[in-house]
C-alpha cells in the first residue's frame, strides 16, 4: 500500500507540475488586448519616488520625457537633500527643458513603508487628475502613457497596470533574478488572468484618477503596508471598481549582484505573496517545474510518468528566454522551491536597508471621505515651468 500511495503522490506531482507548464506557456505566447487609444488626451502626472542613483536612473527616467503623450507632469520625490538623485534630475531638467518636471525633497516620515512616506510628500506637487505611480528603476516604451490612458476614460476603471520583464544588469544571480520575474512570475499572473482574477496591481505601474484614490483614503491608507501597490489594487476593487491588466510591458532592473541579495528581494517578494493569500501560496511548490518532475520520476519511475514529465520540460522551456535561460531553468526552479520553503514561515523581510513585517494590520479605510488637494509642501520644491505656464 505504502509503494502505490508513494507513486500515486509522484504521478500527481508530475501531472500537476506539467499542466501548469502547458497553460503558462500557452498564456505568456498571449497578450492583453490593447485598450482603445482615446481621442481626448488628459493630462498625466506621473509619481516617481525615488532613492539613490541606481544603474541606468538617467536612462530610465529619459525614457519617460520622450513620450509621445501631449501634456503631462513628471513629479519627483527624495528623502533626503544629499540624495545623489537629485543631481540625476537636474540633469533631466537641462536635457529636457519643454518637460514639466516637478522635485520634492522632504523627509518627513508617514508610517513604516518609505516608499509610501515619499509618495505623500511628492503627492503635493501633482497638478493633475490622472495619475501614474512608477518604480525608479523600470524602462517604458515612447507610447507607454498613451497607452494607459486610455481604459482611466471608463469610470468604471479604478486601476491600470502592467506587467514587467526582469533586465539583469550583470551576472548569474542578476540573470537568475531576470528569470525568476520572466519565467515565473509573468507567467503566474497571466495564469491567473486568463483565470479571472483581478486580484493584482504591481509596482512596477499603477495608473488612476484622484478621485478614486481619495475615495479609499489616500496614500496614508497604505503608509503601514509592505504590499502597497497590492493594498492601493485592492482597496479600489473592494471599493467596487475594477483592476485592468494593460496591454504595456515595461523592463525594471535586476541588480543582485550575490546569492545573499537575490535571496533577500526573492524571499521578500515570497513571504509577501503568503500574507495576501496563504492558501495559493501553499500550492506554489506545483508551480516548481523542474524539481517536481524530478521528484515525481523518482516517486514513480514508470514509462508513462518519464513521458508526461518530458513534456513538461519541454513546456517549461518554452517560458524561457531564450536556450541559455532554458539550460538554467532548472537551478531556477530549485532555488525557487527552496526560497518557498523558507518563506512558509517567518515575517521579516528586508527592503532598501528597511527591516519590515508582512504582519501589519490591514490598511484601515477609516478616512474614505475625498480630499481637498493639498497645498504645496512647505520643505524644498522646485519646477520646470510647463511652456503654457510661463508668464504672458
Amino acid at each position: 500500500m505504502s509503494a502505490i500511495w508513494t507513486a500515486t503522490v509522484g504521478q500527481l506531482m508530475v501531472e500537476a507540475a506539467t499542466v501548469y507548464a502547458i497553460v503558462a506557456a500557452c498564456v505568456s505566447r498571449k497578450r492583453p488586448a490593447g485598450a482603445a487609444v482615446p481621442q481626448h488626451f488628459a493630462p498625466i502626472s506621473v509619481l516617481k519616488p525615488l532613492c539613490g542613483a541606481e544603474p541606468r536612473l538617467y536612462e530610465n527616467l529619459a525614457g519617460l520625457c520622450r513620450q509621445d503623450h501631449p501634456d503631462y507632469q513628471l513629479v519627483f520625490g527624495v528623502c533626503a537633500h544629499d540624495d545623489p538623485a537629485i543631481a540625476i534630475v537636474n540633469r533631466l531638467r537641462a536635457d529636457f527643458p519643454e518637460r514639466d518636471i516637478a522635485l520634492v525633497v522632504d523627509s518627513r516620515t508617514h508610517g513604516r513603508n518609505p516608499k509610501v512616506s515619499n509618495l505623500i510628500n511628492l503627492f503635493r506637487a501633482a497638478r493633475h487628475d490622472h495619475l501614474v505611480i512608477a518604480d525608479s528603476d523600470i524602462a517604458v516604451p515612447p507610447d507607454y502613457l498613451r497607452r494607459l490612458a486610455g481604459p482611466l476614460g471608463d469610470p468604471h476603471v479604478g486601476v491600470v497596470t502592467c506587467l514587467y520583464r526582469g533586465r539583469p544588469v550583470d551576472g548569474i544571480w542578476s540573470r537568475l533574478g531576470a528569470a525568476f520575474i520572466n519565467e515565473w512570475f509573468a507567467p503566474s499572473v497571466r495564469v491567473a488572468h486568463a483565470g479571472g482574477s483581478r486580484r493584482f496591481a504591481f509596482g512596477a505601474t499603477i495608473a488612476l484618477r484622484r478621485d478614486t484614490l481619495n475615495a479609499i483614503g489616500g496614500f496614508r491608507a497604505l503608509a503601514n503596508r509592505l504590499a502597497d501597490d497590492f493594498w492601493l489594487g485592492e482597496l479600489t476593487r473592494k471599493s467596487g471598481w475594477k483592476t485592468v491588466l494593460s496591454d504595456v510591458v515595461v523592463e525594471t532592473d535586476v541588480t543582485e549582484t550575490s546569492l545573499r541579495a537575490l535571496w533577500r528581494h526573492e524571499l521578500r517578494w515570497l513571504r509577501t505573496i503568503r500574507s495576501l493569500s496563504a492558501p495559493g501560496f501553499f500550492f506554489m511548490f506545483l508551480t516548481c517545474t523542474w524539481p517536481m518532475l524530478v521528484l515525481g520520476c523518482v516517486l514513480a519511475p514508470h514509462f508513462a510518468i518519464f513521458l508526461t514529465a518530458l513534456v513538461g520540460a519541454l513546456a517549461r522551456s518554452l517560458t524561457a528566454d531564450g536556450f541559455g535561460a532554458a539550460l538554467r531553468a532548472p537551478l531556477r526552479d530549485s532555488l525557487l522551491l527552496v526560497e518557498w520553503a523558507a518563506a512558509l514561515t517567518g515575517g521579516r523581510v528586508h527592503w532598501r536597508g528597511h527591516v519590515m513585517t508582512t504582519t501589519d494590520a490591514p490598511p484601515s479605510q477609516s478616512a474614505t471621505q475625498p480630499a481637498s488637494r493639498p497645498a504645496l509642501p512647505k520643505p524644498i520644491y522646485s519646477t520646470t515651468p510647463h511652456p503654457q505656464d510661463s508668464p504672458r
